[in-house]
């Protein structure tokens, strides 16, 4: 009976695999090891945005064909997602899972495929689950999904599949310091939309270099928090959101929206998480006297 049932599973990932498989493609669009991607609706190529080392010259293939040219149509390094646009409209599109269903330790494949176009698979179990978090470089990822199975090189951009032969997300060893994780179909969605609007996504910014620094007890009893240390404003940039606020040189920001900002990233993560137009209301030190200030935030200028 035991061989049998695993007869089945095997049977029944090996036909998950051939499902979700007829949507993976290779992304050539680096030297040596090519990634893969995913054909996510018509038209639309979901790749790591890691793995795009040139925009030009795009090649995508499938299994058994002798490749397409594909055009880079945004990109986002915050999330590590890129689209591509391709004239292949006759390809078999995913079926889509629920990640917000996915469980500990539930069984799971990750899918790529070669530089010969050959589909190409590793298997595991979800190492770990968590809600909303932000990515090292800003983006917001609607749920954290750490993967316990290996990544091999190539595989970035592919998909995470479960035993149904239905895509949860898109894998990717570019966001948590190597270690594999996948990107939710949701915040790919929401990523895709913006790219095909704009090529990029807005993000808010300060406009400003802090440094942690400790304030004086003595300004502590006129603070709403028990802030006992600040960031201090160490560069203003002209025309940023900062600088039009009244930021100034050696200002102390010692409150967000009322809470302590000791750690800089406390603001990185406050910015992460606001639009381009929302208010920032902060709490200043200016020669020792609280001051309050409302920022605006402005789109983050390309560099």
């Amino acid at each position: 009976m035991a061989a049998l049932e695993l007869t089945k599973f095997s049977e029944q990932i090996s036909a998950a695999a051939a499902q979700a498989g007829a949507s993976v493609v290779t992304v050539q669009a680096r030297r040596r090891i090519p990634s893969s991607g995913v054909y996510w609706r018509d038209g639309i190529i979901v790749t790591a945005d890691h793995a795009i080392q040139y925009e030009d010259e795009i090649t995508v293939l499938w299994s058994g064909d002798k490749g397409s040219k594909a055009k880079l149509a945004g990109r986002d390094a915050a999330t590590d997602l890129a689209i591509l646009k391709t004239e292949d409209s006759d390809r078999s599109l995913p079926q889509f899972g629920d990640p917000t269903q996915l469980k500990l330790g539930n069984f799971v494949l990750a899918l790529g495929r070669t530089r010969q176009g050959n589909l190409v698979a590793s298997s595991g179990i979800i190492g770990g689950l968590a809600g909303e978090s932000r990515t090292w470089r800003g983006g917001r990822l609607d749920q954290s999904i750490r993967l316990d199975l290996e990544l091999y090189p190539g595989f970035s951009g592919g998909p995470l599949v479960n035993v149904e032969g239905k895509i949860l997300g898109v894998n990717t060893n570019g966001l948590g310091g190597g270690r594999p994780m996948a990107i939710p179909i949701t915040t790919v969605n929401r990523t895709v939309e913006e790219l095909l609007a704009r090529g990029y996504v807005a993000r808010p910014y300060l406009g400003a270099a802090l440094q942690p620094v400790r304030i004086p007890e003595s300004v502590h009893s006129s603070l709403k928090s028990s802030a006992l240390g600040g960031l201090i404003v160490l560069h203003v940039e002209a025309g940023g959101p900062a600088e039009k606020a009244g930021i100034v040189l050696g200002d102390v920001i010692v409150e967000l929206e009322g809470q302590a900002v000791p750690r800089t990233y406390e603001i990185r993560w406050a910015l992460a998480s606001r639009k381009v137009g929302d208010i920032l209301k902060l709490k200043l030190l200016r020669a020792g006297t609280p001051v309050d200030v409302s920022v605006s935030l402005a789109e983050r200028p390309a560099r």
